[in-house]
């Protein structure tokens, strides 16, 4: 097996793309590094890159509304070690991400030296998070929602989302290119596998995923 580690860097801001491949290049000196700036190139490129070593998640990009995307991605990805780097700094949210099984979180705002001491303790397959959070969150309600979203195949999710933006079955069957009997028969699924009844109860229930603006 090749001994290069291989990190995606997902976040929509090119600015702070740019700072964490300084990070991580300062790290590790020969990580071969790919960038996603939403939740559609992110899968796209696990497609391609089986092999990844480590996933840089940013909470909040095109595709994705708070936790719903790590929900995702856990559930596509069970194995794929991922830390969320976010601007939140919410104690809350850091717990929440922590129960969604994600190895750690690292604030955007912490200082480059502390980045990268962060990136060296998850690369070493350690947790990392800030000073004064617990490693070991109590369970609460919310997860068990977030297992049914893990639960939904790519193209469900896709569609979950659209719902939720307030797209038609007829835009959703056009925008992913596929018949509406198709659209119809995955949202018969999605509501299966998430335990709800219709559009609205889908939208509530995903919203529970949302980050609460302070």
């Amino acid at each position: 097996m090749d001994s290069q580690f291989t990190i995606v860097i997902a976040d929509d801001h090119p600015l702070f793309r740019g700072a964490l491949y300084q990070a991580v290049h300062m790290a590790i000196n020969d990580a071969q590094l790919l960038e996603a700036d939403s939740i559609d190139s992110l899968t796209n490129l696990l497609g391609e890159h089986p092999e990844v070593d480590l996933l840089l998640l940013d909470l909040k990009m095109p595709g994705a509304n708070g936790f719903e995307g790590l929900a995702h991605l856990r559930g596509q990805y069970p194995d794929l070690p991922i830390v969320v780097v976010s601007a939140s700094e919410d104690a809350a949210i850091i717990q929440q991400v922590l129960r969604l099984g994600a190895l750690g979180f690292i604030p955007k705002s912490v200082p480059m030296k502390e980045l990268v001491n962060a990136l060296n303790t998850v690369i070493g397959g350690d947790n990392w998070v800030p000073e004064g959070i617990s490693l070991h969150p109590e369970s609460e309600d919310g997860p068990d929602f977030a297992s049914k979203l893990a639960s939904l195949t790519p193209q469900q999710y896709k569609v979950l989302i659209m719902l939720r933006d307030g797209s038609l079955n007829k835009q959703i069957a056009w925008e992913l290119n596929v018949s509406e009997a198709t659209i119809k028969a995955h949202i018969t699924a999605i509501f299966r596998k998430l335990g709800v009844k219709n559009r609205t109860q889908a939208v509530i229930a995903l919203q529970q995923l949302d980050i609460k603006e302070s």
